[in-house]
């Protein structure tokens, strides 16, 4: 059997819970057909780059999938079917990722503040190191810059 990555988009106007009926039930088909889902995972809501149906986000759901090319041929039918799918991708991989996908690792670290919990003090209001207000004016000139404009007084 082939190993499958397949992402889905659901509406925005669906709950959490019914992504994850959704997800039950396209698991539900793989599994009826002869295959298996070792993982699935929930995105939540993201934006969408551009519209889709006139939505501007949806549910982002993942599975990861080992089975016969006709059982995930019936499951994209299916999704074809369901207005509630706003788009899938179906990838073939040589093997599926073990752990949390990139995207939950993600979310995870955004989370926790992978960089620290920085203030407006700490870099200065707008960031920069440069503090409110204080632009070029108060650094002295540069060495080349001297150096350029005494040749150009200099001819």
């Amino acid at each position: 059997m082939a190993l499958y990555e397949h992402v889905f988009l659901a509406r925005q106007d669906v709950t959490a819970q019914q992504v994850e009926e959704l997800t039950a039930r396209f698991k539900g088909v793989i599994e009826a057909n002869g295959g298996s889902v070792s993982k699935t995972e929930y995105w939540g809501v993201k934006t969408l780059t551009y519209r889709i149906r006139k939505n501007r986000k949806a549910h982002f759901s993942l599975l990861n999938i080992d089975a016969p090319a006709p059982a995930v041929a019936e499951m994209e039918r299916q999704m074809r079917i369901d207005e509630d799918v706003l788009r899938f991708l179906t990838i073939r991989v040589e093997e599926l990722e073990e752990g949390q996908s990139v995207m939950l690792q993600k979310r995870d670290r955004d989370e926790r503040g992978e960089r620290g919990d920085r203030g407006f003090g700490d870099r200065g209001f707008g960031g920069g190191g440069r503090g409110f207000g204080g632009g070029r004016d108060d650094r002295p000139p540069r060495r080349d810059r001297e150096e350029a404009n005494a040749n150009v007084e200099s001819e």
